[in-house]
């Protein structure tokens, strides 16, 4: 049996477009992108939701944690979950919030940080490092009880796919291609987005992986 994690915020974790600030709703199994890949993959490979609501790239957070940098927490994940054949990264949105103040590309140069530790663990397979698939996040919208706390973010969302694609040397998936957020909040996923990434990461995963 083969093992993927999947390593991102909330919308890896599966929470529903927030109407207000204190909404903690979160799809089921099934429908979180996770889950149908999980189904998509079949039962020759194990699938680990790693999802935390906030995760940036590598930022602490000085509002929600430091423990919301995923920078800090990745390399205990991966020698929890090892050997792992392959992780799956979607992380970014969260990097948009005003309170950072960094650009798309540093954004994408957080991503290639993440990447090269991956790559440098002993986590994967007999000792080696996992394969690594980057998601690009979805767009956001600034709109809803968000929208000021990601003010300024949308057009920098808009730029990642092109910062990324400069600097990163992995397989990527651009989930804005198959995928909107929701416009009640601008941040999250529908049913429907969640479905369509877990499709595409799918596909992806068995031309990487073969099958």
């Amino acid at each position: 049996m083969r093992t993927v994690m999947c390593f991102g915020d909330s919308n890896t974790h599966g929470t529903v477009a927030m109407a207000g600030l204190r909404d903690r709703q979160r799809f089921d199994r099934a429908t979180r992108w996770p889950g149908v890949l999980a189904t998509a993959l079949g039962a020759d490979w194990h699938v680990i939701e790693e999802g935390n609501a906030a995760r940036t790239t590598l930022h602490e957070d000085p509002i929600e944690g430091a423990h919301k940098s995923g920078l800090r927490i990745l390399p205990a994940l991966l020698e929890s979950h090892r050997p792992l054949d392959l992780v799956v990264v979607m992380l970014g949105t969260n990097d948009l919030k005003a309170r950072f103040s960094v650009t798309a590309y540093d954004i994408a140069l957080s991503l290639e940080r993440l990447v090269a530790t991956i790559q440098a663990s002993d986590c994967g397979p007999d000792g080696a490092a996992p394969q690594v698939l980057v998601v690009i996040p979805v767009p956001i919208i600034e709109t809803g009880a968000l929208g000021p706390m990601f003010a300024g973010g949308a057009a920098k969302s808009r730029d990642l796919a092109a910062r990324c694609a400069e600097r990163l040397a992995v397989p990527m998936l651009d989930a804005g291609l198959v995928a909107q957020v929701d416009p009640v909040d601008g941040i999250h996923l529908t049913a429907e987005g969640q479905g369509a990434i877990g499709q595409a990461v799918a596909a992806k995963t068995q031309e990487m992986m073969g099958g």
